[in-house]
């Protein structure tokens, strides 16, 4: 029977990135998957051509975590961006630099980034089980002894678990993480969907959608109270709205999506425009438009899928001449134009987002050393743990750090024993 240094479970990007990096010490790993093959979500990550990180500064960064930001700054002192770029480049992973700071593959395919790091545990003589669900962790005197699977019992010194969030269950991240941790003693932060697309009440987003809208505004309103402006790309889907803002949107304020409080956005597709200014366009383009129809004018205004829609909500005839316009119609319009309402019906489902807000508690776990405060040799990493951040290469930077962390205080453990 072998007894390993460290038996990690769930062969995601913080898996990997573990298992790599601990058997290139010399440790000797076991590193056991549930699905048939390893990092299934990671190579859907960024559409498909994987988000690695970003090159923003640990300050900006925090920016975009929310609360317990303060949480990683050990690990991101320890192992950052520079670091993880020098790591993949060590594995044969290029990478170039795109708008916002985001780091992607060189190739362009996040395939490419789950090959890479399974050679790397391979070629360390690190072990992979597929199809191989755990059940439970064994223990002998209140200590973790090892882990019983699908295909039998492992036995090892350190545990290291990493099975991820509730998002995307098709790619093995059903939650079986949070039922370990707690059975173990751990408290759990309900996992709720975060980067998410959001469901809007009403049929206008399904006459808008696959309409793309950039440099727009939202804001978000709850019990009639203007909480926050974002300014960005979005896009209308037959059941909402979608794209970077709405998701920046669902994770920041994703319990209340969730349990769906009076909120309501307001879409301003004139960001750059006051209303006074905006008037003064309008008049300027009905008046010197002559008989030209009205449908035909406000195509130097919008996307063509949006104007008949328009109209349509305002009540304004569609063929009616641009110089028969008056006040009140083209007061509507440019109401219409900086303030569209999209009343909240609910967040979608959990195994539709990207990621997911909650997990242990992070006052269970030492941030020096990604460990247990319950169990001296269990270990978690990734998105198992209350952190999520933005769209933009920064879950997957917590992802490896955290990972690393976890790694190098199993090392160093090792050698004062």
């Amino acid at each position: 029977m072998k007894n390993y240094d460290l038996i990690i479970i769930g062969a995601g990007a913080s898996g990997l990135f573990a298992a790599g990096h601990a058997s290139s010490k010399g440790l000797k790993v076991l590193l056991i998957e549930k699905m048939n093959r390893v990092g299934i979500k990671l190579s859907i990550t960024g559409k498909g051509r994987c988000n690695i990180c970003n090159t923003a500064s640990q300050d900006e960064f925090y920016k975009h975590v929310g609360k317990n930001y303060r949480f990683l700054k050990y690990t991101f002192s320890k192992f950052y961006n520079n670091e993880l770029l020098e790591y993949f480049a060590n594995i044969g992973i290029k990478t170039v630099v795109e708008r916002g700071g985001r780091v992607f593959p060189e190739s362009q395919k996040a395939t490419d980034v789950v090959n890479s790091l399974k050679k790397n545990i391979l070629k360390n003589k690190g072990e992979i089980s597929y199809l191989n669900p755990v059940k439970n962790f064994i223990l002998k005197d209140g200590e973790i002894v090892g882990i019983e699977a699908k295909l039998g019992k492992y036995y090892g010194e350190n545990f290291l678990l990493c099975t991820g969030g509730k998002s995307y269950p098709l790619t093995g991240s059903t939650g079986d993480g949070y039922i370990f941790a707690k059975t173990l003693g751990h408290k759990i932060i309900p996992p709720i969907p975060a980067l998410n697309a959001i469901e809007i009440e009403g049929n206008l987003p399904k006459k808008l959608q696959g309409l793309s809208l950039k440099n727009v505004s939202i804001s978000v309103w709850i019990n009639n109270k203007k909480k926050k402006d974002y300014f960005g790309e979005m896009i209308f889907t037959h059941f909402g709205i979608s794209g970077p803002i709405v998701l920046t949107i669902s994770k920041e304020f994703s319990h209340e999506i969730y349990s769906k409080e009076n909120m309501y956005f307001l879409l301003d597709l004139k960001p750059a425009l006051d209303d006074k200014t905006l008037d003064k366009r309008l008049l300027r383009e009905f008046e010197s438009s002559g008989k030209k129809k009205v449908k035909s004018i406000l195509k130097s205004l919008l996307p063509s899928k949006m104007i008949n829609v328009v109209l349509a909500e305002i009540g304004l005839d569609a063929e009616k001449p641009g110089n028969q316009i008056n006040s009140s119609e083209r007061k509507s319009l440019k109401k219409w134009l900086k303030g569209i309402k999209l009343s909240l019906k609910s967040a979608r489902p959990i195994s539709e987002a990207i990621i997911t807000s909650g997990g242990i508690s992070l006052k269970d776990v030492v941030s020096t050393q990604m460990k247990s405060k319950l169990y001296d040799n269990l270990f978690f990493a990734g998105e198992i743990l209350d952190l999520d951040a933005d769209t933009g290469g920064y879950n997957l930077q917590i992802a490896f750090s955290t990972a690393f962390v976890a790694v190098e205080s199993i090392l160093e453990n090792k050698k004062s024993n």
